[in-house]
């Protein structure tokens, strides 16, 4: 059985930093693209990263790039995202995937697009950012 288990989330001040981890179990994880979405109230799951051992990195939301960085630790099966200069904007559940075909491609408008997708979803982790 495939498992994923986000962890790391809590309430964090603005321009704080956050590291998220994943566990995961029941796949062999190098070979699976792994990735994170969020989801914030009222709004659709957004792709936020995601890297293929085949195609590496694919970034999908422009308010993220250059403060969030994901990376994998294949001999511990997890997978991290490091988010620096928190904005309250953040704010939201962060879910961690995986799929065993590459990361889907990226083009404008791609990140609310690509959460069917992936066929394995933890069960997230809350993020949230004070002004």
């Amino acid at each position: 059985e495939v498992q994923l288990q986000a962890s790391g989330g809590g309430l964090v001040q603005g321009r704080g930093s956050l590291r998220l981890s994943c566990a995961t179990s029941g796949f062999t994880f190098a070979n699976y693209a792994v990735g994170w979405f969020r989801q914030a109230p009222g709004k659709g799951r957004e792709a936020v990263s995601c890297e293929s051992p085949t195609t590496g990195i694919t970034d999908y939301t422009d308010s993220g790039k250059g403060r969030f960085t994901i990376s994998r630790d294949n001999a511990k099966n997890t997978v991290y995202l490091q988010i620096s200069n928190l904005k309250p904007g953040d704010t939201a559940v962060y879910y961690c995937v995986a799929d065993p075909e590459p990361c889907p491609t990226y083009y404008p408008g791609s990140a609310y697009r690509v959460a069917a997708f992936f066929r394995h979803w933890g069960q997230g982790t809350q993020v949230t950012v004070s002004s």
